[in-house]
């Protein structure tokens, strides 16, 4: 048996990988004929002040003891939702790559447990244009990684991180990000398909604008008759205070007031379509159901 340049690379990516890194939890839900699955990117690490800067001190004590966590660091699972309906093969953002974190760039790995490599994959959808969305799209030759992919994100998004003054009002502590967004799409910027809030961008598959934790971020909803689940991307970016106190301000979205107004619309929508979730960074796989939890809510795992 011979092997592509390419096929030998993605081969010697993953193996090595598959020995030396945490197995995070793989999810998966049915919808009709298809199947909506996650894979996991890795993890990343994260001090706690990127997320709860704004927050009220005393009450957030409360709920981190409530969920055990450190006020001072944050590990999320990243969380990468993958549709299959036996002829496509639809991935929802790339991962980190191996130029974010060491802690994060499974993808081709995660993969790889699945059987698949990123030839198999026939659409990539991006939420958004953050690090650990995006910097996955190039492979070690600086070409996309998913070479037989079309690749589809939101015209708001686009136009946001192309702008050459995004780098430039952005804030320093984000420079680096604008940076690296424009890179990578520029190695898709001839066949990169655009598309609008409300669009039904493939058969199935509706664009919904979420706006806030970037500025023309999207979540997804998958439909099959009755049953519908939602991919989040990070507009509900994690399962503690998102959860719990949605309308607080978080300090990882770039307009917060606008990103809380965002996650309240979302919630309504989930509770009154009864609306399974998938969370970029939501834990055990990130596919579960929303409960009512006293003046919030709640994340059940699948």
């Amino acid at each position: 048996m011979s092997f592509t340049k390419r096929e030998f690379l993605y081969r010697s990516m993953a193996a090595p990988l598959s020995l030396a890194l945490p197995r995070f939890a793989q999810a998966q839900i049915t919808l009709g004929p298809a199947t909506l699955t996650t894979v996991s990117d890795g993890s990343l690490v994260l001090p706690g002040s990127f997320i709860f800067e704004p927050m009220p001190e005393a009450d957030l004590d409360t709920i981190l003891r409530d969920f055990n966590l450190s006020k001072d660091r944050l590990t999320p699972e990243c969380n990468l939702a993958l549709f299959r309906d036996g002829t496509r093969n639809v991935l929802f953002d790339v991962g980190s790559g191996p130029d974010f974190m060491p802690s994060a760039g499974t993808l081709v790995n995660s993969l790889d447990r699945l059987g698949m490599t990123p030839e198999d994959i026939t659409h990539v959808v991006f939420t958004h244009a953050h690090p650990d969305h995006i910097w996955g799209l190039l492979d070690a030759f600086d070409d996309p990684l998913f070479y037989n992919a079309t690749y589809m994100m939101g015209r708001g998004e686009w136009d946001y991180w192309w702008n050459p003054e995004t780098v430039n009002t952005i804030g320093d502590a984000r420079a680096a990000f604008a940076v690296g967004a424009k890179r990578r799409m520029q190695a898709i910027e001839d066949a990169v398909v655009l598309f609008e809030d409300g669009q039904e961008i493939l058969p199935g598959i509706l664009a919904l604008s979420t706006p806030g934790h970037t500025p023309g971020h999207m979540a997804f909803e998958i439909r099959h008759g009755a049953t519908a689940a939602l991919v989040l991307g990070d507009a509900i970016g994690n399962h503690h205070v998102a959860f719990q106190r949605p309308n607080w301000e978080s300090g990882s979205d770039q307009d917060m007031a606008l990103a809380a107004k965002t996650r309240g619309m979302l919630f309504d929508r989930i509770m009154a379509d009864d609306l399974a979730v998938v969370g970029f960074h939501l834990p055990n796989g990130g596919i579960g159901r929303v409960d009512r939890f006293k003046d919030g809510f709640k994340f059940i795992e699948a």
